[in-house]
Order: C-alpha cells, then sequence, then structure tokens
C-alpha cells in the first residue's frame, strides 16, 4: 500500500501520526537557530506550504507541561532530518510554551464579524493554556483576566494586548518565553480591503502586533505567515528587529513550496515519472531566492489524480484556493497601457519592474509597479531574472506556468462576457441582417480595441470572443463546432423560425497584418468547399447567408458570402 497524499491537511501530528506521504521540511528548524532572527515574517503564495511549516515548528518547540505529550511529540519527529543535525538543535525540542494563532477566519463580510472571528480564535489559544489556572504563580486579578478573555467576555480592546499577557502568563508560570506563531496575518487585511473596513482592521492588527512583538519582554522569538509584507509603517510600526524572508531571500528559499528533485522523488514512489513534462509545464516556474520550486497545493492534487489514473489530465487545482479579486480587480481598473502589458505576460514575455515590498492594498490602484509587485508576490508572477540599477532592485517578471495562465484568461474571459453583456449589439446584428460586412467589422474592430486578448491560445480566444457578442440577441439562437457538412463550422447563428434568417460564420486567425482580407475570403470559401450550410437546409431554413471572419491581434476582417438564390433585404 502506498501513502495516502495529505490533501488539504496541514496539521503536522496528524500527517506523521496517520502516515501520509510528507515532504522533509524540517531543516526550517535549523536555519531559524542559525540565524537567530527573533521576529521573522515568511511571505509566500497562498497554499505553499506556510501553515504546516507553523504546525511543524509547534510540534517542535512547544513544552505542553505535560512529559508524555511532549515525548508523543518528539517521537513525531524521528528519521526527519532535523534529527540528524546534532543535539545542539534537538534540545530545543520541547523546551517552550507556544502561542499559535491563526488569522484567516477574518475573511467576514463585516468588521464587526471578523474582529468576532478573531477573538474567538484568540479565546481558544487561552483555553489550550488553561493549566496555567491551576499555578499559585498566577495572581488573582490575571487569572481573572484570563477567565475574561477565553471566555470572550473581556472588554473590547482587551483583545488587541492579549498576545502580549498570555505570554506573560505562560512565562510566569513555566519561567520561560514564549514562542509565538502566527498564521495568515494578512487574510483579514486584504479582505477588509476589498469589503471597505481596511482603516479597522489595520489599526487592530497593528495594536495585536505591536504589543506582541515589539515590547514584549516574554518573547522567546516569533514566526509570522502571509502573502504579502504589508507596509511596515502600517503595521510593523517600530519593530526594528523584524526580519522578513520574501520571495526574493536566498535564505529559506527551499522550504516553501516542492523542489524538483523531491517531485521527481514523489512521483517515483507513486510510480508515474513518465507524466514529469506535463507537471513541470504546469506546476512549475516559481523562483524564491536562486531556488525553483514547484507549487505544493497543485502537485499534491495532480499526484492524487494520477495515483488513480497515470493518463489524467493536468488542472488548475490553485485558482480555487484564495481568492483571485486582485486579478479581476486590476483588469477592471486597466488602462491602455495595463492592457497591453497583460498581453505580452500571456504571450510569454515578460515585464521589468521595480521591486517595492513595502506596499499596502491601497497602493495596488496607485502606480503600475505596485499593481505588478503585488503579482509577484501573491504568486501570480514570478522571477525571470534581476538586476541593480541606480540604488533600487529590478526584476523581470513573467507567468510561472500553464496553470497560472488559465487563470488569466478565465479571468479575463469572465470580465470580458460581464463588459459584453452590459451592451447593446443590436447595430451589429443589423448590420449582418443586412449584409453589411463592413459595418460588422468596424464594431468588432471597436470592441477588440478596447479588450485583453491572449494570443497563445489565440482561435479559442477569438472564438469565445465573438459567441459571447452574438449570444446577446433575444431574437437568435447561437450554436458552436457542431458537426455539419463535411466538417465542423464555427458558429452558427439561427432564428427559432424556420421561416427566419440563419447564419454560418467561419473564423480564421491570420499570421500576419497583411493576411486578413485573404484569409476572410478564405473562410468564405471553406463554407462553400465543406457544405457547413447543408445542416440549416436540412432543418429548414431557406434564408441562409454566410460569413468569414479574420483575426490579427486587434483588427478583424469581414467577408459576406451570400447562399445561392440570395436577394437583398427590403430596405
Amino acid at each position: 500500500m502506498k501513502k495516502a497524499l495529505p490533501i488539504g491537511i496541514d496539521n503536522f501530528e496528524k500527517i506523521i501520526r496517520d502516515g501520509y506521504y510528507y515532504i522533509d521540511k524540517t531543516m526550517l528548524i535549523k536555519e531559524l537557530m542559525d540565524l537567530k532572527g527573533e521576529v521573522n515574517l515568511f511571505t509566500r503564495p497562498r497554499r505553499f506550504g506556510k501553515t504546516l511549516n507553523l504546525s511543524m515548528l509547534r510540534y517542535f518547540f512547544e513544552d505542553t507541561g505535560d512529559e508524555e505529550r511532549n515525548g508523543q511529540n518528539r517521537a513525531l519527529f524521528q528519521g526527519l532530518k532535523i534529527m540528524e543535525s546534532g543535539g545542539g538543535y534537538t534540545e530545543q525540542m520541547g523546551r517552550y510554551p507556544v502561542i499559535n494563532l491563526t488569522l484567516k477566519s477574518a475573511k467576514q463580510p463585516t468588521f464587526a464579524s471578523a474582529h468576532r472571528k478573531l477573538k474567538r480564535e484568540i479565546s481558544e489559544e487561552f483555553k489550550r493554556h488553561w493549566y496555567v489556572l491551576e499555578s499559585d504563580k498566577l495572581k488573582e486579578a490575571d487569572k481573572r483576566k484570563f477567565r475574561e478573555i477565553a471566555e470572550e467576555e473581556a472588554e473590547k480592546d482587551e483583545y488587541s494586548g492579549s498576545l502580549k499577557f498570555l505570554s506573560r502568563c505562560l512565562q510566569q508560570v513555566t519561567g520561560k518565553n514564549t514562542v509565538i506563531l502566527i498564521d495568515e496575518y494578512d487574510v483579514p487585511l486584504e479582505n477588509a480591503y476589498f469589503r471597505g473596513f481596511y482603516e479597522e482592521m489595520v489599526d487592530f492588527i497593528r495594536s495585536l502586533f505591536e504589543s506582541a512583538l515589539k515590547t514584549n519582554d516574554y518573547l522567546q522569538f516569533a514566526v509570522i505567515t502571509g502573502c504579502l509584507r504589508i507596509s511596515k509603517e502600517s503595521i510593523f510600526t517600530g519593530l526594528n528587529h523584524l526580519r522578513i524572508i520574501s520571495v526574493m531571500d536566498r535564505q529559506y528559499s527551499e522550504h516553501f513550496g516542492f523542489t524538483e528533485t523531491e517531485v521527481l522523488r514523489m512521483m517515483a514512489y507513486y510510480e508515474v515519472e513518465k507524466r514529469f513534462p506535463t507537471m513541470k509545464e504546469w506546476y512549475d516556474g516559481y523562483t524564491f531566492g536562486d531556488t525553483e520550486v514547484y507549487n505544493p497545493w497543485s502537485v499534491i492534487n495532480y499526484m492524487y489524480d494520477l495515483a488513480a489514473d497515470s493518463n489524467a489530465f493536468p488542472r488548475s487545482y490553485w485558482v480555487n484556493t484564495s481568492s483571485n479579486d486582485i486579478i479581476k480587480d486590476m483588469i477592471a481598473q486597466a488602462d491602455r497601457e495595463t492592457k497591453g502589458q497583460i498581453e505580452t505576460l500571456l504571450s510569454g514575455g515578460s515585464l521589468d519592474v521595480q521591486v517595492h515590498e513595502e506596499i499596502t492594498y491601497e497602493d495596488m490602484r496607485g502606480r503600475g509597479e505596485n499593481l505588478w509587485n503585488f503579482l509577484y508576490f501573491t504568486g501570480y508572477l514570478t522571477k525571470k531574472g534581476e538586476y541593480f540599477r541606480e540604488s533600487s532592485i529590478y526584476v523581470q517578471v513573467r507567468i510561472p506556468n500553464t496553470e497560472v495562465i488559465t487563470i488569466y484568461e478565465n479571468t479575463i474571459m469572465n470580465w470580458m462576457r460581464e463588459k459584453i453583456e452590459k451592451q447593446d449589439f443590436r447595430d451589429l446584428y443589423r448590420a449582418m441582417e443586412d449584409g453589411n460586412a463592413e459595418k460588422m467589422g468596424e464594431i468588432l474592430n471597436s470592441q477588440l480595441f478596447s479588450t485583453i486578448s491572449f494570443y497563445d491560445s489565440a482561435e479559442n480566444f477569438y472564438h469565445g470572443f465573438l459567441a459571447g457578442i452574438l449570444s446577446q440577441s433575444e431574437d437568435y439562437l447561437v450554436t458552436s463546432n457542431r458537426e455539419s457538412g463535411r466538417g465542423r463550422s464555427d458558429i452558427m447563428v439561427k432564428s427559432p423560425s424556420l421561416r427566419g434568417r440563419a447564419f454560418v460564420l467561419e473564423l480564421k486567425v491570420s499570421r500576419t497584418i497583411d493576411d486578413l482580407e485573404a484569409d476572410a475570403d478564405r473562410a468564405v470559401q471553406q463554407i462553400y468547399d465543406k457544405k457547413y450550410m447543408d445542416e440549416l437546409r436540412a432543418e429548414g431554413y431557406r434564408k441562409m447567408d454566410c460569413y468569414g471572419i479574420s483575426f490579427y491581434r486587434k483588427d478583424c476582417e469581414v467577408r459576406f458570402g451570400k447562399h445561392q438564390g440570395w436577394e437583398a433585404p427590403e430596405k
């Protein structure tokens, strides 16, 4: 029996105890101790192993106050790399009280509900340390305050300073300083930005962090994770001992995400090595520091599908794991220059971007560089190269892999669909009914000019673009890629009544701008040669026309091809 794959399991104890497949990331512990950072902020894209790594740190460092339980935690690490690193590291096992807090539950529609969720998370962590109330080392006033926070009965302001208070209580009872682990610290901030209560959330998170991390004499060290470094001035005010480890840094670069060696070893274990080229095309492409890494969430999910069927198709697993509001907002607000840059990226090109690590969500609508920085640090872009110029760091960014390209393309198509639905295309249908190919071309060119194109899958893009526009009519039915005659017509437009009009449209994608006219003519001739209108005739239609349409980037050409016996419509 092969080990099960840990899809959606981010608890280190459960993965080890229940025998799931685990890629050993315990050398993160050694690097943390070697570099001796007091407050460490790791910024990585969503689903790159941050929560699991924090869980691992908790089980390694935590003194639970129960020797038997400490022994069980120690047993979790048997056979893992950290146990081979020497006594200077292993003697730190089970040595400190640990505060472990996640902020991802604060993704709520209002500040009141988000604050309530955060208060609930804090109270649950207090309850996890309920044993301190049994100690006579804690004053009665502190015990009373402890109970109030644990039971969610404390005053609202008490919660912003609660982590410092809890670490003081733990130090007084155990005599040891506290390790603080905070996961997904920026989730409530991102949510608050898009929900409209950003300032209120910033104030609360700032107060929580200031008390726990800035003036806390009971802190041993802290590890915080998130996608972005949300401006030092905004959140991490005065934290001069803060060490930020972003996707730019070479330290810790292989501990979040899977290296190629790890992916190959996993595929060999499950005997699906032949699918490695597909795995690499879809889920590789990220560069953290100078280390090439794969998206771990997508790798594990694809491995799960391959274990059931070694010929399974790849899918975009990452798309539903977090909000894509950043991309949606970017596309909705894009000016002509930004649209051109998006098209450059979608065609396999890259952009040169000056790095700004200290940004806020409010900066996203500012300079274009801020937007590209957002997409880079959140995993929608990756580093192709970097250079130093005029006292600034620049990165050449590109889209990492096929999976992320599909996210862009699907988001763009949804945006186009919503945009098209708001417009009136009666002039286009009138031109099509009148045989006015020139007017049809003018309308379609105008729409192409205002949209975002992607040319690596150009035929699908133009097909979806045209079908979306034609589908807006209440008087016609639109079908596409139906078997007809001797081949497949691209689009058919039919009146529900057989006495009404019907049209066949054939699309071509030109290689150069100079080929547009000839390709449009070829499209019309293909309709005749392959008898695409035979299906319409068999259904009973008699008023049938056809159009050949060719596309090259933002230009199109339309040719009208009338059916035999066609008569000009009455004016």
